[in-house]
């Protein structure tokens, strides 16, 4: 039996931007179509005054507590010191206080800068972040926040409430990305279930594709799809937040990296594929394709719409007015039923899978015909 790759024959959309072409590869070397459809972008602060005056205040006293929150936005705001003349100051300032790094690649970004970290959430959580702080106590402390790309008010607010002088350093911001069409085009994917998979790295991504969806009026059609037959596959909790409050279950890997969201996606996906056995041969329908005794075949669209309804209750006969329902929104008519079965049974033309009944429609082959429902 071929051995198909686990990924082939189904289509996962990525919507990162920053490593987007790193998680492409990842995805089409296990055998995915992959759709790139940037939902966010990391944007300069339209004005660098606000960050020049937090990292003044930073440099200019002690800071008791620092939390660093990304990496690109920690050495983002190390060049800025740096370019401003301020960076020597700051390093000092953050090598006496109390450092707490989000995740690894705060870490890295501390490291690199020679600093350490006094506390890392395993959870690579803010809210985890925010419970050891205030379990430790800060009233009167002097706390520095570095932003990661959107205000953190439940956080510094929770800090200010307990007594602690907080500076918030925004670095840079999250902005939707300019390609909008593709967006609209993914969104209108997902709701049509045309997609198999969507890949989040980040909850701005996930914000910014439901607000897509809300604007071009495919919500409940997106949301309803990725609480269905498409999978949400989130690089960890953060990131699911907002599929999380709409109810959406999400598939999220043990460790909140990329390779270990493929290897998620490699594992899980191929398990939401229907298997049957039909007239003696091993069938599995994936997203855009079929698996016949363990041998890939590309289908159009309308032949794999058909074998989905006709799969739907393998055995049962349907009239050709019934699956005029199942063809994609391009096709019409009970000709291009025929015209779809004609095509499936050329595409796998050695292995019968579909039989004519006379006078009433087409039925998958997983039983033997009786006499009165003899194949033509």
């Amino acid at each position: 039996m071929t051995s198909v790759p686990p990924l082939a024959g189904f289509t996962v959309a990525v919507t990162a931007d920053r490593r987007r072409h790193e998680l492409a590869t990842l995805l089409e070397r296990h055998g995915a179509r992959v759709m790139l459809a940037p939902a966010i972008r990391i944007a300069p602060l339209a004005d660098d005054e606000i960050l020049h005056a937090a990292t003044v205040l930073c440099a200019g006293a002690p800071i008791d507590i620092a939390v660093v929150t990304t990496g690109i936005g920690f050495r983002g705001w190390m060049e800025a010191a740096d370019g401003w003349g301020l960076g020597e100051a700051l390093r000092e300032r953050l090598a006496t206080a109390h450092v707490v790094a989000r995740g690894p690649k705060a870490r890295g970004a501390l490291r690199a800068a020679g600093l350490a970290d006094a506390f890392h959430p395993v959870s690579e959580c803010s809210t985890e972040c925010l419970e050891y702080l205030l379990s430790r106590g800060v009233a009167g402390k002097r706390v520095a926040i570095q932003l990661h790309g959107e205000p953190l008010p439940g956080f510094a607010d929770a800090l200010r409430d307990a007594g602690a002088d907080v500076i918030e350093v925004p670095v840079y911001r999250w902005a939707p990305h300019e390609d909008e069409a593709t967006l609209r085009r993914l969104v209108e994917l997902v709701a049509a279930g045309s997609v198999d998979a969507v890949a989040f790295t980040s909850a701005p991504a996930v914000t910014s594709l439901l607000d897509v969806a809300r604007d071009t009026g495919h919500e409940d059609a997106f949301v309803a799809a990725l609480r269905g037959p498409v999978m949400a596959a989130c690089v960890g909790p953060v990131t699911a937040g907002p599929l999380t409050r709409r109810g959406v279950a999400t598939a999220q890997p043990d460790r909140s990296r990329l390779g270990a969201l493929v290897r998620h996606v490699t594992a899980e996906l191929p398990n939401r594929s229907q298997r049957l056995h039909i007239n003696g041969h091993d069938v599995e329908l994936r997203g855009h394709a079929i698996v016949v005794d363990g041998v890939l075949r590309a289908l159009p669209p309308a032949s794999l719409a058909i074998l989905r309804a006709l799969a739907d209750r393998p055995g049962r006969v349907y009239s050709r007015a019934e699956l005029v329902a199942s063809l994609p929104a391009a096709e019409a008519g009970e000709h291009a039923v025929e015209m779809a079965v004609t095509r499936l049974r050329a595409a796998v033309r050695e292995v019968k899978l579909v039989e004519t009944v006379i006078k009433r429609g087409y039925r998958l082959m997983v039983e033997p015909p009786t006499e009165r429902e003899q194949p033509a």
